[in-house]
């Protein structure tokens, strides 16, 4: 029995309503519990700030991120922060580690745990890719996963929506999340991806999809009904239509607003808005572009359905993955960068562009201006996910960067004074004055995602919870956030500890264990007689279609070393 007390933590835990209080925390095989015996091993806190695990709800670290290793054999030599080379060799704790916007799944895994982050969520997983998926999160040291399967383009999904068969598109859900051990259902450009199979893309909600005589409204409405029928611990997860494009702020508000007589099954959102500062652009047009983020908050601030994460703009390199294959090929034209594009069988089709961003660049300075924008005006921290949807905006390893200018008017105005007259005017986020507290932040990197992903166990430090704890050197009340900018940048780029499952694997910012994580994945319960008059049609549709059979698709228990099963019940 492996007993720890901390001593003397001060704890911020928001799903308790704890905000930096000084408190003891004991732990007992894996778990917290109420006590500990007289000898448990005892570390003292000394005061610093102690939150639960980080669990970033939006991250791309398994699957195409090999398509950006492949293309950006010089992004293994970057540095991923100040005074680290892109290139570490191995340890006797620790596998070599390579690689900055892309880097390979050791780093990952490391990575992530020095910030203090004990959870991740692969946000765009194929069917068909799902197996190579599973592969990576077993290299991926320390870190629970779990993967969101793309449903969003897939020839099954539609045909039934357009058939109007509710309870066979609910038993296919099923099925393709446990074929592909997903945790959700993640929606991309809906009808997109089939359409540029063809080399179009549907321009709104209300766009036939080529041969499918269907819309991306009735796919998104056909989903989130056949996910709350299963009763799915997550919400349908939607990258909305017409990403990246000036004025695509009134696609992703009319979007939110379609959800609003969608009635969640559970105590968690409806829908689930990904990387909203890719569509809360304003404008016409590249020339008249402005920031969006004013009308897209105000709809969210009047909203009790919904959830976004901001992905949030760094300046510098980054690599753009996404299975919105015809937003890809537009950058690739418009910034005259390396392309790659992939056609993903019947299910969706995605694409992969290096670019950089620049503070001198008009429109990435708005860019960066439009996901603080959305962070800060939106006025409740809990519909509010922090992302940079890495590593599209750019690294997650810059997180405790973006921890700065949300926590300080001062580092931001740092930023944006040197930017061109031209894009201040475009943007509102100089006459933003709000900063956030300890408290908002770790509902925005801890909290929020427990109760979006109805994972009671994870983002807090409750009694029965995970041990995932972050304890970082800072003691709260003896620093000012406003201004100490490298100090607070310092504490949260590498913890002085971070326990997973009540173990030790940083310590002082460095590594000192490397367990394998969990997988959680959802097996959602249907009727026999629906499941098999939808195996019916699936057989006929792998046997005229698919590259593979049915029998080498699914991924096997064996790619699951360390599985959580999460069984539903579904209302038919």
């Amino acid at each position: 029995m492996s007993e720890i007390l901390i001593k003397n933590a001060c704890v911020c835990d928001p799903l308790q309503g704890i905000d930096c209080e000084k408190t003891d925390l004991c732990i007992r095989d894996g778990k917290i519990v109420e006590s500990v015996s007289a000898n448990a091993k005892v570390i003292d806190a000394e005061g610093k700030l102690t939150l639960a695990g980080g669990f970033d709800g939006h991250t791309h670290s398994a699957g195409k991120i090999n398509v950006g290793r492949f293309m950006n054999p010089n992004d293994a030599r970057k540095n991923p922060v100040p005074g680290l080379s892109g290139q570490v060799a191995r340890t006797d704790k620790t596998r070599a580690q390579v690689g900055y916007n892309t880097p390979n799944t050791y780093a990952i895994g490391y990575r992530y745990a020095k910030l203090g982050y004990t959870t991740i969520c692969e946000a765009a997983m194929p069917p068909l890719s799902a197996r190579h998926t599973h592969e990576e999160f077993k290299e991926i040291p320390i870190l629970d996963k779990m993967g969101l399967t793309l449903l969003g383009s897939n020839w099954q999904v539609m045909e039934y929506i357009r058939d109007k068969e509710p309870e066979k598109l609910a038993a296919y859900v099923a099925w393709a999340l446990k074929a592909s051990r997903g945790y959700g259902v993640k929606i991309v450009n809906p009808g997109g991806g089939e359409a540029w199979g063809w080399g179009k893309n549907v321009s709104g909600l209300y766009d036939p999809v080529p041969n499918f005589d269907v819309t991306p409204a009735e796919i998104l409405m056909g989903l989130a009904e056949a996910n709350e029928k299963l009763n799915l611990p997550h919400s349908v997860h939607v990258h909305c239509n017409n990403l990246g494009h000036p004025g695509n702020y009134e696609t992703t508000i009319e979007t939110m607003k379609m959800f609003e007589k969608v009635k969640s099954s559970r105590d968690r959102q409806s829908l689930h808005v990904t990387h909203v500062q890719f569509n809360s652009y304003a404008g016409t047009g590249w020339r008249d572009f402005e920031t969006g983020a004013p009308m897209v908050s105000d709809y969210v601030n009047g909203a009790d359905h919904l959830t976004f994460d901001i992905g949030q703009v760094i300046f510098g390199p980054a690599v753009t993955m996404t299975a919105d294959g015809p937003v890809e090929y537009a950058n690739s034209r418009m910034l005259h960068e390396k392309w790659s594009n992939q056609d993903v069988e019947l299910e969706d089709a995605s694409g992969v562009v290096p670019l950089s961003y620049s503070p001198k660049s008009f429109i990435n300075a708005v860019q960066w201006a439009i996901g603080l924008e959305m962070a800060l005006l939106v006025k409740d921290p809990w519909k509010v996910m922090f992302t940079t949807d890495s590593p599209n905006g750019g690294s997650f390893v810059n997180y405790p960067e973006v921890i700065t200018y949300l926590m300080s008017a001062k580092k931001r105005e740092q930023v944006y004074s040197g930017f061109s007259d031209m894009a201040l005017g475009k943007m509102v986020l100089p006459g933003i004055d709000r900063e956030l507290s300890f408290y908002e932040l770790a509902i925005m990197t801890r909290a929020i995602q427990s109760k979006m992903y109805s994972r009671p166990e994870k983002g807090n430090l409750a009694v029965g919870s995970d041990a995932d704890i972050a304890i970082y050197d800072l003691v709260p009340g003896t620093i000012d956030p406003s201004t100490e900018h490298e100090r607070l940048k310092q504490a949260f780029s590498a913890t002085a500890y971070t326990f997973k499952d009540g173990e030790i694997v940083v310590k002082n910012g460095e590594i000192e264990e490397s367990p394998m994580g969990r997988t959680y994945w959802v097996n959602a319960k249907v009727p026999e007689g629906i499941d098999s008059a939808m195996q019916k049609d699936l057989d006929l549709k792998f046997k005229k279609y698919y590259t593979v059979s049915k029998s080498n698709y699914m991924v096997e228990d064996e790619y699951l070393p360390r599985p959580v099963e999460i069984v539903t019940e579904g209302d038919f």
